[in-house]
């Protein structure tokens, strides 16, 4: 059972995150000619041009997208309940599905600012990929830029905001046990 409970898991979260990608690629007004950026649309067309019909976007916010990586993060926790338990409460999954939205696009948010650090020590500019991830983490390291310059040329922006997005995980962590 652990190994179901591990495929369902990683299924809707990866998914989620691809869904999540797509709401920050529109929200940052990404080059959506990119190969990565083409991927992305691409995986979500079936599940978002449909909704988008019925849901309108609020200025530069995707609400459809918003809704569907709302949704897919109830329905991860109603599919766990449905295979692992024998009721299934859904007032607790729409409560949970939100605090795994929030959880996932910190995560999300992490792991392109890793990655961004990690390819600019090898790529050198010329990979499409790169691109986009720079069009995508810098609203968030510019900020950081105009306070902490580079020093000695090394760029401690993404550092900065990863200690930073750790700390707002681990205060919305203490938060939400408050509750």
């Amino acid at each position: 059972m652990e190994a179901l409970h591990f495929l369902i898991n990683t299924v809707f979260t990866l998914y989620l995150m691809v869904v999540l990608l797509r709401f920050w690629l529109q929200l940052v007004r990404a080059d959506f000619y990119n190969p990565f950026s083409q991927f992305i649309v691409k995986a979500t067309n079936p599940i978002v041009l449909p909704l988008r019909r019925v849901i309108p976007s609020l200025g530069k916010l995707d609400t459809a997208t918003l809704v569907i990586a709302y949704l897919l993060a109830t329905a991860k926790f109603i599919v766990l309940q449905l295979v692992f338990s024998v009721s299934v409460q859904i007032g607790p999954s729409l409560i949970l599905g939100g605090l795994l939205l929030i959880k996932e696009t910190l995560n999300l948010i992490f792991w392109v600012l890793l990655i961004r650090a990690i390819m600019s020590w090898f790529s050198q500019g010329r990979n499409p990929m790169e691109h986009v991830f720079q069009q995508l983490t810098e609203p968030f390291l510019a900020p950081i830029r105009r306070i902490l310059p580079p020093m000695g040329g090394l760029d401690l922006s993404v550092l900065v905001a990863l200690i930073a997005l750790k700390f707002v995980e681990l205060l919305l962590g203490d938060w939400f046990r408050g509750l």
